[in-house]
């Protein structure tokens, strides 16, 4: 990804959010985190650190998907795969993920880990295909009322 990217990637992000998340999360919450993991700053910054791995795929350009990942000790930590729902099922979530773990091989980790929320369904039957397994369930405070109810999914490399 390159800093040119951020701004398309911020709002493909709010348009899956928008399709995925009003039925698991309250609308507050949403508008929170969405302004909290893609602000800008943050992830320009992200660009710039070696520990961090974004990735793009487009479709006639149009940013179709995004991954970001980061190195979180003895593993690599998918913090983000969103595909814009009209490119699901078409390969592009495969790509992507192939991608970092990709990058992932090329670190000094072991296991690709992941949260994903216990309700959501299609998200965790795709990770599941693709060799993820939950490892653990947890709660996260994230303030102001906020939570994340969430599966830790994790593949070895």
């Amino acid at each position: 990804m390159a800093p040119a990217d951020v701004d398309a990637v911020a709002a493909l992000a709010r348009t899956v959010w928008q399709a995925t998340y009003p039925a698991l999360i309250p609308q507050a919450q949403i508008d929170a985190m969405l302004a909290d993991r893609y602000a800008a700053a943050r992830m320009r910054a992200q660009l710039d650190d070696p520990a961090h791995a974004w990735r793009v795929a487009w479709q006639d350009d149009t940013a179709a998907g995004f991954a970001h990942a980061y190195l979180d000790g003895d593993a690599c930590k998918l913090d983000k795969l969103y595909v814009h729902p009209v490119q699901q099922r078409r390969g592009v979530g495969a790509a992507l993920l192939a991608a970092i773990a990709a990058w992932a091989r090329a670190q000094p980790v072991r296991r690709l880990r992941l949260q994903v929320n216990r309700g959501n369904t299609q998200a965790l039957h795709a990770y599941a295909k693709y060799g993820f397994v939950i490892v653990e369930s947890r709660v996260f405070d994230l303030g102001n009322g906020f939570v994340m109810d969430d599966h830790i999914m994790e593949k070895p490399l």
